[in-house]
């Protein structure tokens, strides 16, 4: 049995980059960057207007008021999308809609508001005095040409894909998605939705898995249930090692007279990196590997299938994908609870914000059994082993879940 830091060193010692593949940004939506995305010119690439109104020269406006309105005649008008082929001259002003270029010449806008108006005819009233750049987007004030707008690695949602658009950005270099085959083992499991026999269960660990994977940015290719039958158990995972970039199973890895999955990965020249872990729950943990695939045999209850999979496959995913692995937050205990004296324990838990400081408290049931224990929790509180309790106002470490918010 090896510590879960060790664990962890011998895991990220295994973890391969996914190969990049070039997609559509019609399809990009959740999929992780391989380039870095570029300004290819500045934005604002030309000097606009921010209002709908006239453009001017700033000292044409000079002591205007709407007592001593400037008359001003106008020589054109300029929409957004025309070509801004419009000079204004002392004395002149333009019509000129928002987002329009601004006239050669004019260096200030004045609001339509503050003017005669669009039909006050050849001669406009200007009611207000205005400087020089007043109501002008200039080129470049938001991003420079060449700037970085979005790094490699960055997880694309919808400001990125609204910016890579904006930038006249179609296909992009991304991080092909994982592929993952996940399995659960067992002649009690059951599909919902059918009626349970005396001795059996409903599977649920497979729709945790495929959950996470999701949300991990990966994706299922293979997943079943397979009965105590170790000739099945080897198909499904010939098929899975020629096609996935790791496998996920539930159950099987323990000691009991059915649990042979181990035998099997042995069987398929799988090299066995670890089998048992010092923590609680999910002692039972099998890591291992065969080329560049990975293998983690979690737990079958619930619980600590739920949590072996945010602490030990959630950050492998992050790192093949080409992300920054996920850290871990400080927060202040706000409910004592015992310590492990040789293992690390992991609980579901709460954290909140009060008064500028972080705090959480376990959630009330910690078997690894009791899967509802996760319903309420946006955390996974993480104990060092110890020989004293932990007491109400001590640090601890906190992994936030991705899909959660802090209140």
């Amino acid at each position: 049995m090896i510590s879960v830091k060790e664990a962890s060193k011998i895991i990220d010692d295994h973890i391969s980059i996914v190969p990049q593949e070039k997609v559509s940004i019609n399809v990009a939506e959740g999929r992780v960057l391989a380039q870095d995305i570029v300004a290819s010119f500045p934005q604002p690439r030309f000097n606009n207007s921010a209002m709908d109104g006239f453009a001017v020269r700033a000292s044409d406006t000079k002591g205007a008021s709407k007592n001593n309105p400037v008359s001003l005649m106008m020589v054109g008008v300029v929409s957004a999308g025309s070509p801004g082929d419009v000079a204004v001259g002392p004395g002149q002003c333009a019509q000129c809609m928002t987002g329009a270029p601004i006239p050669q010449g004019a260096d200030a806008m004045v609001m339509v508001e503050y003017s005669s108006g669009y039909e006050s005819g050849p001669e406009v009233q200007m009611y207000t005095e205005v400087q020089a750049g007043q109501h002008i987007r200039r080129v470049g004030e938001e991003i420079e040409s060449g700037e970085v707008l979005v790094n490699n690695g960055s997880s694309i949602t919808t400001a990125e894909l609204g910016t890579m658009a904006t930038f006249g950005y179609k296909d992009i270099q991304v991080y092909r998605k994982s592929r993952l085959g996940i399995f659960a083992t067992g002649d009690e499991l059951v599909e919902p939705g059918n009626d349970l026999l005396p001795g059996q269960i409903y599977n649920s660990n497979l729709y945790i898995f495929e959950d996470l994977v999701r949300r991990a940015g990966a994706e299922v290719t293979l997943k079943s249930v397979i009965k105590d039958n170790q000739a099945s158990l080897k198909a499904f995972l010939t098929d899975a090692f020629s096609s996935c970039d790791m496998i996920i199973s539930s159950g099987g890895v323990s000691m009991g007279k059915f649990d042979y999955v181990r035998d099997v990965l042995m069987e398929l020249n799988v090299k066995e990196h670890f089998w048992k872990v010092a923590q609680k729950p999910g002692k039972p943990l099998f890591f291992g590997s065969r080329g560049k695939a990975l293998i983690f045999g979690l737990p079958g209850n619930p619980v600590s299938a739920f949590i072996g999979f945010m602490e030990y496959v959630w950050p492998v995913l992050e790192i093949m994908s080409g992300q920054t692995r996920s850290s871990t937050l400080s927060a202040v205990l706000d409910e004592s609870f015992p310590c492990e004296k040789e293992k690390t324990r992991y609980l579901f838990g709460n954290t909140w914000s009060e008064n500028g400081q972080l705090i959480c408290a376990p959630t009330k049931k910690v078997g690894s059994h009791m899967l509802t224990s996760s319903l309420e929790a946006n955390c996974i509180i993480i104990a060092e082993p110890g020989n004293k309790p932990l007491i109400k106002g001590e640090q601890i470490r906190v992994r936030l879940l991705p899909w959660k918010s802090i209140t």
